[in-house]
């Protein structure tokens, strides 16, 4: 395989990063109907949508911001084309977290809404995750050089970590892991606050594999991200690790 990896259409060379994105995009949304319909919501479908548009909104912010913040040299020649063009998915949750708190005061839900979506995430960021690894170092989703037996030549001529695939490869095992609790008793809103501590627990543990640009203190604005999530549901961790009387 030779990276990146493209298809032909009349003639000229795309990049399936495209296509990958979008299909996460639907795959995600279709397969959030389809759970719905096997709960009952106490969240009313126009609320949903709030809540939807205010997730949307905050992911399209903050996985700006989070990706532009990943190379801060780039700060003094910021444009908005290179701000567009600058995206990370962890900063997509980080902002649709802020985004859907946001409009659940604006409209007075106080029920934890975070549940139902967890499944829909990991299947959609498995897909686009898929685009990721196809586009090799054209895509900020690869580690420093490695004799690891999984390195690979990404597109350079050097053994990287291919950190693209050992997200989809740990998305597989996050998706197994919350199929067999899905009957388990938890707290509502648990399984997503388990969900958003155990993704970024695996990208602050990754990004020091990855050629990152440090922010503050030697730690990349993924890493800040990270820390930022686990101090902000610190009562749940401390709940979950504090052994049952």
């Amino acid at each position: 395989m030779t990276f990146p990896v493209q298809f032909t259409l009349f003639g000229e060379l795309y990049h399936w990063h495209y296509i990958f994105e979008l299909l996460a995009f639907f795959i995600g949304v279709r397969l959030y109907y389809f759970l719905k319909k096997g709960i009952k919501d106490p969240i009313s479908d126009e609320n949903r949508l709030w809540i939807m548009l205010g997730a949307m909104i905050g992911a399209l912010i903050g996985s700006r911001v989070v990706a532009v913040l990943e190379t801060p040299e780039t700060l003094n020649i910021l444009t908005f084309n290179i701000l567009y063009q600058s995206k990370t998915i962890a900063g997509g949750l980080l902002g649709g977290l802020f985004g859907v708190e946001l409009i659940k005061k604006l409209i007075g839900v106080k029920t934890a809404s975070g549940d139902v979506y967890v499944i829909p995430i990991i299947v959609a960021m498995f897909v686009g995750r898929i685009g990721c690894f196809l586009m090799g170092i054209e895509e900020p989703v690869y580690g420093v050089e490695t004799s690891f037996f999984m390195g690979m030549d990404l597109g350079d001529g050097l053994k990287r970590h291919p950190v693209a695939l050992y997200e989809m490869i740990y998305m597989i095992l996050l998706l197994g892991f919350f199929i067999s609790i899905r009957k388990k008793e938890m707290l509502n809103g648990d399984r997503f606050k388990l969900f958003m501590v155990l993704y970024f627990l695996f990208r602050f543990l990754t990004e020091f594999i990855k050629p990152y640009h440090p922010l503050f203190l030697n730690l990349s604005s993924i890493h800040w991200s990270a820390l930022f999530i686990f101090l902000y549901y610190y009562k749940f961790i401390t709940r979950m690790v504090k052994p049952n009387p």
